[in-house]
């Protein structure tokens, strides 16, 4: 892949002088610009080096252009190209770094950090001025990357992008955009993305050249525009001078700057807040035969489903679907003799991030980024899950259906038996993300543990992956009698939508969505009136928020969790956690840290409960 290297360059103070004919080239010129005095910036740029070569620079191609057209329309071109150079860097400078905060006034503004770099270049040596206006181009230009980073951040995550921690998931980005738009489409956007970088770094580097060297030839009109331009931004910013509701005097880059720099210091230390945290665990010594008795006996699945946020109950263009999906379920469960209770979590994250939350959850430490995570799963803190397992009384085992390579934290977790996409008996087509639907996933759970005669109770964490972004297309409830090894589902998959065209409306977006709920929604509440009895106990609760194309930006990570249960001696010991009867919590029911969840559940089924 080629690129473009900056040049050194020859200022064009006289570009306006007739262009010389070829005879005229071959033959020394006689009025050559004078050598620039030692130490200062005062005189044109000298047209060699010490060692008699030519000077070259961003202005090359304005030379070029010159000596090929008459001086009028080289005027033309080179005012142009310093115009776009400005353009540039004053874009660069006041783009915001969320695309819900563009607004066409936000460009009109005067950014302080552009008089600070205008006042650095004047001050400045030829030679350190042009190392000065490469290094500050590339920095604008790398700031003008991670600008763009937090957009796609802000996106899906509803935060930005933090420069020690999320690097993995940028891999995670890619496999997203396979699974939506297939291998070539996935390769097309690797390559956009690198051709990008790549412009907007040269283009940084080559735009900040050019303006250097501009200020240099124009040394007088600069300093005096510079020092008008300062006392028009004092003026504006003591003022609070607005325009369209916008201050025109701004200092936004430097606090995007300087917010970075904070985030990354935190991100750094956060390793030594985690690990005294780690060292905490209130039953790390509660022997194994105190653990869960209020317990024993049953089997406890715990589910968590994709993206089931509380969007999805309380926006008013979703809610009263997903209201008669609950109400319709919490009727089934009710006429095989099972009640329920719901209530709020609150998810360390929100529209992605699995794995964080599935944590948070069952280990009972906020899991929040990825270096938590590592250090988690390769210590010795014990989750939920692990519980089970070490009182010797379930066999423990993990429905994993969206795993598609090594999984070697399924050991930490406490699994004796894994099923990930591969073991589950699935022979029918991916729905984009989703590699099996989640009723078959629950039927293959039914088949390879849950059915068998004369086994031990079984704990078992089931992740049910079809409500997983991008929601299309989507899978539907068919007979469960049908589903056989899952090529039935290659006629449904062409029924359904194409996410290239889903995604092109918001709307269409927040459709699919409430639809892959529901869909998650009715194969768990079948499947617990297929095949539930009264020892079967299930929790099950949304993972994190959906992407903020859903949700609309809310700030909110709060989640519902249920459980159900056939014999009331279970619900009886969470009774005092005030939760909503049925599968819809109220609004005012009790809101907890997701990391609450362990100890809290830990408590009520044991001795003590």
């Amino acid at each position: 892949m080629s690129h473009l290297t900056p040049p050194r360059q020859q200022l064009d103070t006289d570009a306006d002088a007739p262009v010389p004919d070829r005879a005229e080239e071959a033959s020394p010129t006689p009025a050559e610009p004078a050598p620039e005095a030692a130490g200062s910036d005062t005189a044109p740029a000298p047209a060699g080096d010490a060692a008699g070569a030519p000077a070259q620079g961003a202005d090359a191609p304005t030379r070029w252009f010159r000596r090929r057209l008459n001086p009028r329309a080289a005027a033309v071109v080179r005012v142009g190209a310093n115009v776009l150079a400005g353009v540039f860097v004053l874009v660069a400078i006041l783009v915001p770094d969320r695309l819900d905060r563009f607004t066409l006034q936000g460009f009109f503004r005067l950014p302080v950090e552009a008089l600070f770099l205008a006042i650095l270049l004047l001050a400045l040596p030829s030679r350190a001025r042009r190392i000065a206006a490469v290094v500050t181009g590339a920095l604008i230009g790398l700031s003008t990357v991670l600008k763009c980073l937090d957009m796609g951040f802000y996106q899906t995550l509803a935060r930005p992008f933090d420069l020690v921690f999320d690097w993995v998931l940028l891999t995670d980005a890619a496999d997203w955009v396979k699974d939506s738009f297939g291998h070539t489409g996935e390769i097309l956007a690797v390559i956009g993305v690198i051709v990008l970088l790549i412009a907007v770094l040269v283009l940084s580097a080559l735009a900040m050249v050019r303006l250097a060297d501009m200020m240099a030839g124009h040394r007088a009109v600069a300093v005096r525009t510079t020092l008008v331009l300062g006392v028009v931004w004092i003026t504006c910013f003591t003022l609070g001078v607005q325009f369209a509701g916008v201050p025109v005097a701004t200092k936004g880059y430097s606090q995007f700057l300087a917010n970075r720099v904070q985030y990354v210091r935190d991100g750094l230390g956060d390793a030594d807040v985690f690990k005294k945290q780690l060292a905490v665990d209130a039953y790390a010594d509660t022997p194994p035969n105190q653990l869960l008795t209020g317990l024993r006996g049953k089997d406890v699945l715990f589910t968590f489903i994709e993206s089931y946020g509380r969007v999805a109950i309380d926006d008013p263009k979703m809610g009263p679907e997903i209201d008669a999906t609950l109400t319709a379920g919490n009727a089934r469960l009710k006429s095989a003799g099972f009640a329920a209770q719901s209530g709020w979590l609150r998810s360390p994250v929100t529209g992605a991030g699995s794995w964080l939350a599935h944590s948070t959850f069952l280990s009972g430490l906020w899991i929040k980024n990825q270096q938590r995570y590592r250090t988690l799963t390769t210590g010795d803190h014990a989750t939920l899950t692990k519980y089970f397992q070490k009182t010797g009384a379930w066999r423990t085992v993990g429905i994993v259906p969206g795993v598609r390579k090594a999984w070697p934290e399924g050991k930490y977790f406490g699994l004796d038996h894994i099923y990930d996409s591969t073991h589950l008996g699935y022979e029918g087509p991916y729905f984009s993300w989703t590699p099996v639907p989640d009723q078959f996933s629950l039927e293959a759970f039914q088949k390879l543990e849950h059915g068998k005669k004369n086994r031990d109770p079984i704990m078992a964490e089931i992740i049910l992956a079809s409500s997983h972004n991008p929601w299309s297309p989507i899978a539907h409830i068919i007979d469960w009698r049908d589903l056989g090894n899952g090529r039935i589902f290659y006629k449904i998959k062409k029924e359904g939508t194409n996410p290239t065209e889903v995604w092109k409306s918001a709307q269409r977006v927040r459709t699919e969505y409430r639809k892959a709920i529901q869909y998650s929604l009715d194969s768990l509440t079948q499947w617990m009136q297929r095949y539930g009895d009264d020892n079967t106990v299930l929790v099950f609760l949304g993972d994190h928020q959906p992407v903020p194309t859903v949700t609309g930006g809310t700030a909110n990570k709060d989640v519902p969790v249920t459980i159900v249960a056939r014999d009331p001696k279970v619900l009886k010991r969470v009774s005092g956690w005030g939760w909503t009867d049925g599968l819809k919590p109220a609004d005012n029911a009790p809101e907890w840290a997701m990391d609450q969840f362990r100890d809290r559940f830990l408590k009520a089924f044991g001795p003590q409960g």
